[in-house]
């Protein structure tokens, strides 16, 4: 039986406690200060196996928990990313999970909190400067679910610079450009109070409009189709919050905007459950095609240079 050892080091001013084997993963527990949040920010970092003798930059996920979570969520979505990792369907990466409650991981309107800047800035910087991972984008992917889903997507549309792919579950977003579209069947699950504590008293729908990922899109349509970023999105069709509705309407705001991404409306699916491990499973393999993109396909070549002909001269009738 292998042997397990405990790990409590100081580095930078950062505690890590964790677990490591010569041959599996390792679950690091850390924390971090900062002036940009009320308290310092505990976190979860996965290293894969090998990672000690990796002598490349890894690439790295942001694993986005879902509303009033933590950073356990990690540990117990752990299985699914060690079982592709064993199976190669998805390269070895430094995953890691802060802890960030019900924050929508957002600036608040009062400036009380910073997550998005915090994650940006400082944690992004201090991920890069204490693991082995890579400081471009290409390799720097968002994966989230629920709350996550909604965190990850506005991250990745804001900064597409900054991030490679973005990969969500049952994103918590709303399904409307305007605050004033939004109906309750659509908004049910979030108390008046906890949206005026970060949209700002009184609600601030001017706020609200910037930091709405599908208001976002629109904005940022052209910026977000140049940089090639990787979207894919997912809900199942029984979602008791509804998010299939808003994730329905996500997808078409991105296809009115010629925004490539891949959507996935899971039959019989809810917002928990059994289902959640497989389509976090093809979540995580959409992600490893952004990093490993297959080769071209002949058959697929040939059909395109067969209609080209056909699809030029039905492009110049009106």
């Amino acid at each position: 039986m292998l042997r397990w050892s405990k790990l409590l080091l100081s580095i930078a001013g950062v505690c890590f406690i964790g677990s490591i084997t010569a041959d599996a993963s390792q679950l690091v527990e850390s924390r971090i200060e900062t002036k940009l949040l009320p308290s310092p920010v505990e976190f979860n970092v996965l290293l894969p196996d090998g990672y000690e003798t990796a002598k490349d930059p890894l690439p790295l996920m942001f694993f986005l928990h879902g509303g009033g979570g933590d950073r356990s969520f990690l540990a117990r979505m752990r299985s699914i990313i060690d079982d592709m990792w064993k199976a190669g369907t998805l390269p070895k990466m430094v995953v890691v999970t802060p802890s960030a409650g019900r924050s929508f991981y957002m600036d608040y309107k009062d400036g009380s909190q910073k997550w998005e800047s915090f994650i940006v800035g400082p944690f992004l910087d201090h991920l890069r400067q204490n693991y082995k991972v890579t400081r471009e984008r290409k390799g720097t992917m968002l994966f989230g679910i629920s709350m996550g889903g909604l965190g990850g997507l506005r991250l990745a549309f804001k900064y597409p610079d900054r991030f490679e792919a973005v990969a969500v579950l049952e994103p918590g977003i709303d399904p409307a450009l305007k605050w004033k579209d939004v109906q309750p069947r659509n908004r049910f699950w979030r108390a008046d109070e906890l949206m005026r504590e970060i949209f700002g008293r009184p609600f601030d729908e001017a706020y609200w409009e910037a930091n709405n990922p599908a208001s976002i899109c629109v904005a940022n349509a052209a910026k977000i189709r140049g940089s090639g970023l990787g979207i894919y999105i997912d809900a199942g069709d029984l979602d008791s919050f509804n998010l299939h509705e808003a994730t329905e309407f996500m997808h078409r705001i991105m296809w009115d905007n010629k925004i490539p991404h891949e959507y996935h409306l899971v039959r019989g699916a809810d917002h928990v459950g059994r289902t959640i491990r497989p389509r976090a499973t093809e979540a995580l393999a959409f992600l490893s095609r952004v990093l490993n993109p297959p080769p071209a396909d002949p058959e697929v070549d040939a059909l395109r240079e067969r209609l080209a002909p056909l699809r030029r001269a039905a492009e110049k009738k009106p």
